[in-house]
């Protein structure tokens, strides 16, 4: 074997070690962080493929999961009072991602919360059953604070003094999130997102206003 070919022999073993650990450090120490990826359509695919578990306000779910025509998402999300509740739920979209309870307890709604694993459904292939939000929101306050501030840009919280429970978060204007929680729903996230009045901003929580009480 000349010279020459000994050196390219050479450089293509490193070249395929090289993938070979590569390959190897991607499945055992980045598999988890790729699987979460939110820009990873096959994690959107698996939190779609049953219907969500419910945020639950004063024993009422104010969320639910509906099926879907086509496409490779079998259940989008729907609401209930959505413009009332969207400050505290916020939305789970499809195509736009999730905020508030949504998002901050997409696991458990989905079910890959770790809480709510049973070793037996592992070892029998059972997929876990997603879990519900309960709230501490009271729907009269939430809906007197949402006809206070009517048309007015403003936000209303509601604290119990001596339990700490947090009873309203209001947001005015606001907006109902079944209107983006589809695939195709382009349109509806433009306008909103487009609105000088700013609806998705949730000033209960986002935006500095003077006090009132």
């Amino acid at each position: 074997m000349n010279r020459t070919i000994r050196h390219t022999a050479v450089v293509c073993l490193l070249m395929v070690l090289a993938l070979l650990v590569r390959a190897t450090w991607v499945q055992a120490y980045e598999a988890k962080a790729l699987a979460d990826d939110g820009h990873n359509r096959r994690r959107t695919i698996a939190q779609y493929a049953q219907p969500l578990g419910d945020i639950v306000v004063a024993g009422s779910a104010v969320t639910g999961s509906r099926k879907t025509d086509s496409g490779d998402l079998a259940y989008e999300r729907t609401y209930t009072d959505g413009a009332l509740y969207a400050p505290v739920t916020g939305y789970s979209s499809q195509a736009y991602g999730s905020t508030q309870l949504e998002g901050i307890y997409s696991e458990v709604l989905d079910g890959t919360d770790s809480r709510l694993k049973n070793p037996l459904d592992a070892i029998l292939g059972k997929q876990t059953a997603p879990g519900d939000v309960l709230t501490s929101i009271e729907p009269a306050v939430q809906e007197a604070g949402y006809r206070a501030l009517g048309n007015k840009k403003g936000a209303a919280v509601a604290i119990d003094p001596v339990t700490g429970r947090v009873l309203a978060v209001v947001s005015t204007p606001s907006y109902d999130p079944t209107r983006i929680s589809g695939t195709t729903d382009g349109d509806a996230w433009s306008s909103l997102t487009g609105d000088p009045d700013k609806p998705m901003v949730n000033r209960a929580l986002r935006q500095p206003l003077p006090p009132g009480s």
